[in-house]
């Protein structure tokens, strides 16, 4: 997607929106939205102020365009994973999926959407409420796929949806903590293991093992 901004001087300017969107978005997730300026999306982004505002909006519009586009990267793992034919399976697609996609080092460590706005100033308030209904989003999406997994009889009925989702989402944001410290695929994939331990086998596995 290319457009034509009018840069300081008035002479039009042709660049790629969606490159120097996802170079704002590299910003934000090194930085998080507080930690930010406009000089280094400017600089980071190959654009002026003018252009920038022409093209995205203000800095909080920019944040959300750029979110946007995280959530809709060909990498993202969420709603795939979502798709797979077993509660057990979408858990852990999700989560050996994170080991590797948190700790890849082509992009910053950990999850932007969990670490953008975990603390901000009064000022940013409104940005921090939009990453915490993502959150909130997410994880009702994955209740929902557990719901219908226990309606299906892949779940146990003894099983709380709700919990397991939790469960998930709290691992992943624990191992996002862990990436940004430094931990590499490998030790994110342990900790993924582990948790799919505690996580129920499909129904007709455990009759088929009894």
């Amino acid at each position: 997607m290319t457009s034509a901004c009018a840069n300081s001087v008035g002479r039009p300017r042709a660049f790629d929106s969606e490159l120097a969107l996802e170079k704002a978005l590299n910003v934000f997730w090194r930085k998080g939205y507080d930690g930010t300026s406009l000089a280094d999306l400017t600089e980071a982004m190959g654009i002026n102020k003018p252009s920038l505002y022409a093209t995205y909006g203000n800095k909080e519009q920019l944040f959300l365009k750029a979110i946007e586009f995280y959530e809709n990267r060909p990498c993202s793992f969420f709603l795939p994973a979502l798709e797979k034919p077993t509660a057990y399976a979408v858990a852990e697609s999700m989560l050996l999926s994170a080991a590797i996609s948190l700790a890849d080092d082509s992009h910053p460590q950990g999850c932007v959407i969990v670490q953008g706005a975990l603390s901000c100033s009064q000022a940013a308030e409104s940005i921090k409420e939009v990453l915490i209904a993502k959150r909130l989003e997410s994880e009702a999406k994955l209740t929902a796929r557990f719901i219908r997994a226990q309606t299906e009889g892949d779940l146990p009925s003894a099983a709380d949806p709700a919990a397991l989702a939790r469960y998930l989402g709290t691992i992943m944001q624990g191992m996002t903590i862990q990436a940004t410290n430094g931990s590499c695929a490998e030790g994110l994939r342990e900790v993924a293991e582990l948790a799919l331990l505690a996580f129920p086998k499909p129904v007709a596995s455990v009759s088929q093992a009894s």
